[in-house]
């Protein structure tokens, strides 16, 4: 195996614990390797020695002998590192600006949301996140640098993070000391390292946070996946926000650089929802502006954003790409304030462009206490978005070598073949896979097929404002797609039965 294989996007991933089947390709020695590069990345950006280098961790089984392999390789080679412990995605960027730590890179073991036998790093520079060439360079610059001695410390950056956060709420709000005072807001950390936000930002603002669940670091993650977007997870958080009569529910994923929403009547603001709800909050203040998503966003989003004065860039998946594509924007001259992805990445340009959970939850609070004032809540913030009556996501296998070159050969067939039948139009607003706009008589609504990033997948997302319709639309998918014996339908005949 080369570590070229561990690439994924603008960052690195890999099994770090042999289990269900699957065999350990993120060990030590692949750490120590990827620690060099790290290294040898940071002087070929004209960063001088000796460097110093922050290292967090989510709550990962594997995450101490991978943090472990790193410190040795980087003291080794004269650093000076900061052993963070257990930390967010979103604070070691912050490492390397805050100016009592000032590190030139900080790094994250983590995997996100994937299960617990997977790890991966994630890396920042003082100029931002590395990207898919830099996590090429250095997987591909690997030479051991010269001995020396360095030195390591630990140190606290959580606690660092909160109180600036907490700081960043106050002055949103511009009110009292405890300006939650009065409300009740509970998180689910996942058992990832998502905890802290209860005790060291909730907690001072006045908040109540009885009936926060799963705030202990567990690497096994006994009680659900620690990922907004899946609908367990987002289940339990509901299901705690009614049982306590919560004001607000807040959960993050794994390494807290995304988040969701639960008002306190159980409605969940992630998705299309959670866009509209921080769409709202920028457009307020900065009318006329334009906010970058991904492309399986609803075509009610669009409608959404443009009646309160905004407008919708539709990019391609990865938050990444969207990040990127909004500071392209910027700068080009369009005020693009908020990058965001339905899977919950939020990036705003007051925050460096760094997708961070948690200072899209400080977003959201800072506007609480007014809306507690107006007797409204979040949840008015999204009514004005008009939900699908029916919506469906697919993902087909496709088999072979060359998986991205039959599912770009699929998706170009049904681009041309689908547009032949009534009711389908290609919707020229799409820059990933293709769009169709759906109309009579197959009801109102779209169909986005479209490539995995990650995955051997072709992937198929429907939605449609009349119950009934989509059963009506699949079948003419289905004969287009079988065509290709490579491309696994079973997913879509079982749906059709």
């Amino acid at each position: 195996m080369t570590l070229t294989t561990l690439q994924n996007g603008s960052d690195i991933r890999g099994i770090a614990i042999s289990a269900e089947g699957n065999e350990k390709n993120l060990g030590a020695t692949e750490v120590r390797q990827i620690a060099n590069g790290i290294m040898n990345w940071l002087e070929e950006r004209g960063v001088k020695a000796p460097f110093k280098i922050g290292i967090g961790m989510d709550s990962r089984l594997s995450g101490p002998e991978l943090k472990q392999a790193l410190i040795e390789v980087f003291e080794q080679s004269g650093c000076h590192v900061l052993d963070f412990g257990i930390a967010t995605t979103p604070a070691l960027f912050m490492a390397t600006q805050f100016t009592q730590f000032a590190c030139d890179a900080g790094i994250m073991l983590t995997a996100s949301h994937l299960p617990f036998y997977f790890n991966g790093i994630k890396i920042f520079s003082q100029a931002g996140g590395a990207e898919k060439s830099d996590i090429a360079y250095i997987l591909n610059h690997t030479t051991p640098r010269e001995k020396s001695t360095g030195k390591v410390e630990s140190a606290d950056l959580i606690s660092v993070y909160a109180a600036d956060l907490v700081k960043k709420i106050k002055g949103g709000i511009d009110q009292a000391e405890q300006p939650l005072k009065g409300m009740k807001i509970i998180v689910d950390a996942g058992n990832g390292a998502g905890g802290y936000f209860a005790k060291q930002v909730l907690q001072p603002l006045g908040a109540d946070t009885t009936g926060s669940q799963f705030l202990e670091p567990d690497g096994h993650f006994p009680n659900h996946i620690p990922n907004p977007d899946n609908k367990e997870a987002m289940a339990s958080i509901k299901q705690a926000v009614l049982a306590n009569k919560a004001d607000l529910g807040v959960i993050f994923d794994t390494d807290v650089d995304r988040s969701a929403i639960v008002s306190h009547d159980g409605q969940i603001i992630n998705r299309n929802n959670l866009i509209a709800v921080l769409a709202a909050i920028i457009l307020k203040t900065e009318p006329g502006a334009t906010i970058v998503t991904n492309s399986p966003t609803t075509d009610h989003l669009k409608d959404f954003i443009e009646a309160k004065g905004g407008k919708q860039y539709r990019y391609i998946s990865g938050y990444r790409n969207v990040i990127n594509k909004a500071v392209e924007l910027n700068a080009a001259g369009i005020d693009c304030p908020l990058a965001i992805e339905t899977s919950g990445h939020a990036a705003f340009r007051e925050n460096y462009f760094l997708d961070d959970g948690a200072y899209v939850i400080a977003k959201v609070l800072t506007i609480l206490p007014q809306l507690k004032q107006e007797q409204r809540d979040l949840a008015d913030l999204m009514r004005e978005l008009v939900q699908p009556a029916e919506a469906l996501e697919l993902r087909f296998k496709i088999s072979g070598e060359e998986h991205k070159a039959a599912g770009q050969a699929m998706i170009e067939t049904v681009r041309t073949e689908l547009a032949k039948e009534t009711g389908f139009t290609v919707n020229p607003e799409n820059y990933e896979g293709v769009r169709f706009s759906i109309t009579e008589p197959f009801g109102q609504g779209w169909l986005l097929l479209r490539l995995s990033l990650h995955e051997p997948l072709l992937v198929l997302q429907v939605e449609n404002d009349q119950a009934g319709q989509i059963k009506k639309i699949l079948p003419h998918v289905r004969a287009i797609l079988s065509q290709d014996p490579h491309i696994d339908v079973s997913k879509l005949e079982a749906y059709l039965k």
